[in-house]
């Protein structure tokens, strides 16, 4: 999906879909999304079935400007998986695949292959999510959704980041770090690897235990992070097998995730979104629940302090 002129929606679909057949690519500009699918199987000798979607890819530019009446029209088809996965690409998707279909025939399943691959793995490497998980998300209270953001030129598809929205309209997308962040503190809880480049170093196999404590007047969050890891490579000028270069290297670790991890916190203050649903700690049995605008009242003047505490496994045994 992406803009078209004058207003319209620019859809386009790859058919056939999973047969031994040449593929095309189909675009239309329409002014409502089903009547994309009309105009399709106008134009197609087989008809293409809601049925066999699999994947939806949203340009940013649309993202920008808000997708919920599109994603509504989706999600109310009884045909349409509720496992859909969902996806903001970043560049012109269409010139790829054009460019692409010569040289990879089979390349709609292979996107589709590796969307559910890091989601079965659970590696914690890229966000993966699905339609009735972003629904979920959008409908529940002090809770902002979140999607995967790739990268597209006439060569590759490359992951970029997760993308952050304020309701239904996409406000930042967050990379490296800041994404590396979401994933131990809002996703799964782990991550195969983690570089902290400033420290020459690579942990891996990262396993987070986040505890949050809110503040009874809401002017303050404390968020401690006990992180296990074990130590995959290091390139520094530290002797990781003496235990008080060891400490060093620690606290080194542990310092550039407070600081990275607070300078986000900011900046999801000012954007004001909250992925990782920190406002439902406001909820209590015994009270009214705080309105949105109250909780964005709170959110954006609040005091937060980060505290990583890093339990790493060394290379070898340390002496």
């Amino acid at each position: 999906m992406d803009e078209g002129r004058e207003g319209k929606l620019k859809i386009s679909t790859m058919a056939p879909p999973l047969i031994k057949e040449k593929k095309y690519l189909l675009t239309r500009e329409v002014d409502l999304l089903n009547e994309g699918t009309k105009r399709f199987n106008l134009a197609y000798y087989r008809e293409l079935k809601p049925g066999q979607l699999r994947m939806l890819l949203i340009n940013e530019r649309l993202a920008k400007k808000g997708i919920l009446s599109l994603l509504n029209t989706v999600a109310t088809d009884p045909d349409v998986s509720q496992r859909l996965y969902l996806v903001i690409v970043d560049g012109n998707f269409d010139t790829y695949i054009k460019k692409q279909l010569v040289k990879q025939t089979n390349l709609d399943y292979f996107l589709y292959r590796m969307l559910r691959h890091y989601e079965e793995s659970n590696q914690g490497e890229i966000t993966v999510v699905n339609l009735h998980q972003f629904m979920k998300t959008f409908y529940s209270p002090f809770s902002y959704p979140i999607l995967p953001v790739f990268k597209v030129d006439k060569e590759n598809f490359t992951y970029k980041g997760t993308a952050l929205f304020h309701h239904d309209k996409l406000i930042a997308t967050v990379k490296n770090t800041d994404d590396q962040i979401i994933q131990l503190m809002n996703n799964n809880h782990y991550l195969k690897y983690l570089p902290i480049p400033t420290s020459s170093v690579m942990l891996g196999h990262v396993r987070s235990n986040v505890h949050m404590k809110l503040d009874q007047n809401y002017s303050s969050l404390s968020i401690k992070v006990n992180l296990n890891s074990r130590i995959e490579e290091y390139r520094g000028n530290k002797n990781i097998l003496d235990h008080d270069e060891l400490a060093s290297l620690n606290k080194e670790i542990e310092s550039y995730l407070d600081k990275q991890s607070m300078d986000f916190f900011k900046n999801m203050q000012n954007w004001n979104v909250d992925p990782l649903q920190i406002g439902t700690l406001s909820l209590n049995p015994w009270e009214k629940p705080l309105s949105e605008k109250q909780w964005s009242h709170y959110w954006k003047r609040m005091k937060i302090n980060v505290d990583y505490h890093l339990h790493p496994k060394p290379l070898t045994n340390v002496k």
